[in-house]
């Protein structure tokens, strides 16, 4: 095995489900991975290693260095639905498409498949280059059955989109889930890109709240969310000076 898996617990979950959310466009599924495992006070049990990450180190506000893993965390009966789930979170994803599908099968063989993971769900930004006032939801599931269930809690399934399909850790794991039988989706929020996108973050979890059967307090989130529309604000703004500049040079 090409990674290296440290366990500092090995906890006895029931069936659970795994939630992915790892850096990606506007990091739409990592602001909303990682609220949900912190407003719930997820335990950490794994971190992940390997030569495929990055070859770097992150510095913290102390000066401590953080080296490229991904970690592991899991909790218990979750809200009305009395779930058991493990995050899948961290800064960093592999930075080649071997390393992508090399990191994500180890930890679908060694760990997901180890505790008999339900439902895979990954979650992500689509990105449209250009503002979005309303965030749509998109989704891509493993089976009808998953669509079915997604569709009332605000998923929409539109042919064709993403045209480009869905790269990175969110897009391997939906298939290794559809080639080992298990259901699953990757959920994502309707982005820019320009920026980390609080707001359409805010979208995605609406949908997570209904499918845990859960309320979060927002308070701090959506204050970000203020702050993102603030500055959408100017990005439009200066978008609109730019073709009207433009316009000068037509005729």
């Amino acid at each position: 095995m090409e990674s290296v898996i440290r366990y500092f617990e090995e906890p006895e979950l029931d069936r659970p489900v795994l939630v992915e959310g790892l850096p990606g466009v506007g990091n739409v599924g990592k602001v909303v991975a990682d609220f949900i495992a912190d407003k719930l006070g997820a335990k950490h049990f794994a971190t992940v290693m390997s030569k495929y990450f990055p070859p770097q180190i992150l510095i913290d506000p102390n000066g401590i260095a953080i080296p490229p893993t991904n970690e592991l965390y899991y909790l218990k009966d979750v809200g009305e639905s009395h779930l058991d789930v493990i995050f899948l979170l961290g800064d960093f994803q592999a930075v080649t498409p071997d390393g992508q599908f090399t990191v994500c099968k180890e930890l679908m063989e060694e760990v997901f498949l180890k505790y008999d993971v339900s439902t895979i769900f990954t979650l992500g930004g689509y990105g449209t280059g250009q503002m979005v006032e309303t965030p749509r939801v998109l989704g891509a599931a493993t089976d009808m059955d998953t669509k079915t269930k997604l569709e009332p809690y605000g998923v929409s399934f539109v042919p064709g989109e993403p045209a480009a399909g869905i790269v990175g850790a969110s897009g391997v794991l939906l298939g290794l889930a559809q080639f080992h039988g298990i259901a699953g989706a990757c959920i994502m929020g309707e982005t820019s890109g320009y920026f980390v996108d609080y707001k359409s973050a805010c979208f995605v979890l609406n949908v997570m709240e209904r499918l845990f059967g859960i309320t979060f307090d927002r308070t701090d989130l959506e204050e970000k969310c203020k702050q993102i529309e603030e500055l959408a604000d100017k990005v439009k703004t200066y978008e609109a000076s730019k073709k009207k500049d433009n316009l000068g040079y037509i005729g």
